[in-house]
Order: structure tokens, then C-alpha cells, then sequence
């Protein structure tokens, strides 16, 4: 079965199996962007909680802006301030040094659009993963689309609590706020290691 869904940074658990699931994935580029979405937020497990990073956008053509069109404002070093908040969280982490080699590159080079960072990080995550699946981008914006499974409007809207959701797996800061459920699949990778495909699946 094909799915077709938005385009998400660092995606959350529910996302992510959605896409393991799937034969192919169809990400809408034709949309008008919508923003506080996991389109540029994820959120990770950080000394202090659930914490939401955010990639700085530019919406080239106002409200009317399309997904394809989203470009990356660079007028601020969020990637390094990303990628230190992910240091910081799963440093400590059992699987963080085993991966981080794989995830810092994307830190360090400059993207212009936002679907296409997004889009590479996902290949990556399938390449974790060892998951093959056929991954592209709409041409058309259809609104009642046939022969493929419409998950829009779904997954990637503002996160909302989802306990009991999703099985308990050994967090690192969960002696001091408990166990975050749903968070995105960033905390499954280097928790769980080779087993998160299993996980998520579960």
C-alpha cells in the first residue's frame, strides 16, 4: 500500500510507522504550508523535559506559500543549536556515539528548502533502519486522491500528549520526569539502537 503524508523533521513515533508500514510514500509538496507542525519541529527528551526544536522558515510567498516552496532562513545558527540540544539529550544515551557520525553531517551542511532536508533525513533513517522503500514528492495538489492510503491532516499536526500509546522503553532523563511517550523517532534511534524498527512496529 501507498500512504501520502506531510513532510516531517525528525518524525514522531506514529509518523515513522506509518512509513515502515508502507510500501511507498508519497510526500505532499503541493499544500499550503502549514506552521507549529511537525513539518520543521521535532521533539526530543532533554535534561529538562520534552523539548521542541524548531527549524527557522522562510514563507516566500506569504500564507499562500507551498510546502516545495519553503525555504530555510539561515539568519540564525540553528543547526548547531540543534544538533548541541541533541548532544546534550542522548549523549549519554546507549546507542548516541554508535549513530552520531551518521546525523552531525546534516548539521553541518547548508539546505535551502525545507522538504529537502527533510526528505534526506528520512532516507536516513530508513538506511538506520535497513529499510528500502520508494520515497517521492507529489506533483499535483489532489484533494480527494485514489489508490493510496491519505494520512494528511493527521500525523504531523501540533504535538498533543499520547500516554499509553506507546509501550515503555528506558529513557535517559526518565528518573527525573518520567517516560515521554510519542516523542520523535530521534529518542527510539539512540535508546533502543538496532532495535527500534521492532519498537515502533510493536
Amino acid at each position: 500500500m501507498s500512504i501520502l503524508i506531510e513532510t516531517a523533521y525528525m518524525p514522531p513515533i506514529d509518523y515513522m510507522k506509518e512509513v515502515i508500514g508502507a510500501d511507498s510514500i508519497v510526500i505532499e509538496a503541493f499544500e499550503t504550508y502549514t506552521k507549529q507542525t511537525c513539518r520543521n519541529h521535532c521533539t526530543i527528551y532533554g535534561p529538562n523535559g520534552m523539548q521542541t526544536l524548531t527549524i527557522p522558515v522562510i514563507k516566500v510567498n506569504g500564507n499562500h506559500t507551498l510546502t516545495r516552496d519553503i525555504r530555510i532562513s539561515d539568519h540564525q545558527p540553528w543547526q548547531r543549536t540543534h544538533w548541541r540540544s541533541i548532544e546534550t539529550a542522548y549523549n549519554n544515551s546507549p546507542f548516541f556515539l554508535f549513530y552520531q557520525d551518521l546525523f552531525a553531517p546534516y548539521y553541518e551542511r547548508r539546505f535551502n528548502f525545507l522538504i529537502d532536508f527533510n526528505l534526506e533525513l528520512l532516507h536516513l533513517l530508513l538506511r538506520i533502519m535497513k529499510l528500502n522503500r520508494i520515497i517521492r514528492t507529489s506533483v499535483e495538489y489532489v484533494k480527494s486522491p485514489s489508490g493510496i492510503r491519505d494520512l494528511r491532516g493527521i500525523l504531523v499536526q501540533k504535538r498533543t500528549e499520547q500516554s499509553g500509546q506507546h509501550p515503555r522503553y528506558i529513557q535517559v532523563f526518565e528518573s527525573s520526569h518520567g517516560f515521554i511517550p510519542g516523542l520523535s523517532v530521534l529518542d527510539v534511534i539512540f535508546n533502543l539502537g538496532p532495535e527500534s524498527k521492532d519498537y515502533i512496529c510493536s
